[in-house]
């Protein structure tokens, strides 16, 4: 078995997923990859099946198929718990829609294995600001959206928001995920939040972020109201927690 699993959630993928899937087959380490779709009424989930039923040398596709859109937190949460069960020791949340280049994979593997990281971030914000077709507004958005979880939760990382990750798989393990409680893109802040608290050490890898060319956003207003404000939330709450792992 292939010791690296990259988690991808979808939701009406259908123009993607082929293409993201054979993008991480062709890459040189092999990296099984796991499906967590929401029910996605376009037949992303039929496509995976077709491709699963064509098989893959040397890499092995998982599906799960969930009934109806219930979060990507909840989609990694469930992934990062088939994971462990399968045994994967590198657990990876990466985004269907070509946002993260593929090949960074490889970047945030050698991190995790060779640099000393339990977690390793995609970072957008670690050397300037590199992001591809955003509209300025976003940029500026997303940028001083990650300033302000810096200053409310003291973390030391550029781009708390990311969504490509590398984690061990002994921080997936010592994390209490039935207590990670946001479902939008406060989720990440969450899971890089208590992995600190947990004294694991996380580092940031360069990346180009190239917003979607195929295929529609799923930002929504209620996601980053999630973020502004849960974050506060999460910080009180750590006060009064102990980090002790079970």
């Amino acid at each position: 078995m292939n010791d690296s699993l990259v988690i991808i959630p979808t939701f009406n993928e259908k123009d993607n997923i082929r293409l993201i899937i054979d993008a991480v087959v062709n890459l040189p380490k092999p990296f099984d990859i796991l499906i967590v779709d929401d029910g996605s009424p376009d037949g992303t989930g039929e496509i995976v099946k077709e491709i699963q039923a064509a098989g893959l040398p040397n890499r092995t596709l998982h599906l799960i198929e969930r009934q109806g859109k219930l979060g990507l937190g909840t989609a990694y949460i469930r992934g990062f718990k088939f994971a462990i069960e399968k045994g994967y020791d590198y657990i990876f949340e990466m985004d269907a829609d070509f946002s993260h280049n593929p090949k960074d994979l490889l970047k945030l593997y050698e991190a995790c294995t060779t640099g000393g990281s339990d977690v390793a971030v995609g970072s957008r914000y670690i050397s300037g600001v590199n992001v591809v077709n955003w509209p300025m507004g976003r940029v500026i958005m997303s940028y001083f959206a990650s300033i302000y979880v810096r200053f409310i939760t003291g973390m030391p990382v550029n781009d708390t928001t990311a969504g490509f990750v590398c984690f061990k798989r002994i921080v997936l393990q010592t994390i209490d995920l039935e207590n990670i409680k946001f479902i939008g893109y406060a989720f990440q802040i969450e899971m890089k939040f208590t992995a600190l608290k947990f004294g694991f050490k996380i580092s940031e890898v360069p990346i180009v972020f190239t917003d979607r060319t195929r295929g529609k956003s799923k930002m929504s207003g209620s996601i980053f109201k999630e973020a502004f404000f849960g974050v506060i939330k999460m910080k009180v709450d750590s006060l009064f927690k102990k980090y002790v792992p079970a």
